[in-house]
């Protein structure tokens, strides 16, 4: 019997297979799935703000996407996952409320997808696919089992990426 794994807002866990990893209610935060196909360890952050260095006095390195996927690989290596295995899925990152304005603080979806993307890319992790933008919420659950990402979104069909 497999475990589904809570990640909470600003959170991260890790898990292997068969147990699952799932987080609720990504609004404008964004999940990434980190997967080692080879060994199925798996991890999920639910990053909440694009860049740790604009906040001063931050413990939570969970709530960054800059140092959020750092954690999170390192977490994956001490339970036997391989950097340069590691492929992602992303979810997330709406624009929750409507407005015309070019204020970068009300593009927060749209920014914490731009700074997940780049980092995972400096980090040479290549992103196989992706459920992002819009304007509704998700729920997510990542499977170690297949490497599956379920998103659930009210209203809408399940969606497996």
């Amino acid at each position: 019997m497999s475990e589904m794994i809570k990640v909470g807002m600003a959170d991260l866990n890790v898990c292997e297979c068969p147990n699952a990893l799932t987080t609720l209610g990504l609004g404008s935060c964004v999940g990434i799935a980190l997967y080692d196909p080879t060994t199925k360890v798996s991890g999920m952050v639910h990053v909440m703000l694009p860049d740790s260095t604009k906040i001063k006095k931050n413990e939570n390195i969970a709530k960054f996407a800059d140092t959020g996927i750092d954690a999170l690989i390192n977490k994956m290596v001490a339970l036997g996952a391989k950097r340069n295995r590691l492929v992602s899925k992303i979810a997330g990152g709406a624009q929750m409320f409507a407005f015309s304005s070019n204020n970068d603080m009300l593009r927060i979806g749209e920014r914490n997808i731009e700074a997940s993307k780049l980092k995972l890319k400096e980090l040479g992790i290549r992103i196989l696919a992706e459920d992002t933008g819009l304007n509704y919420g998700r729920t997510i659950e990542f499977y170690s089992e297949t490497g599956q990402l379920l998103i659930k979104s009210v209203g809408k069909e399940v969606k497996i990426i």
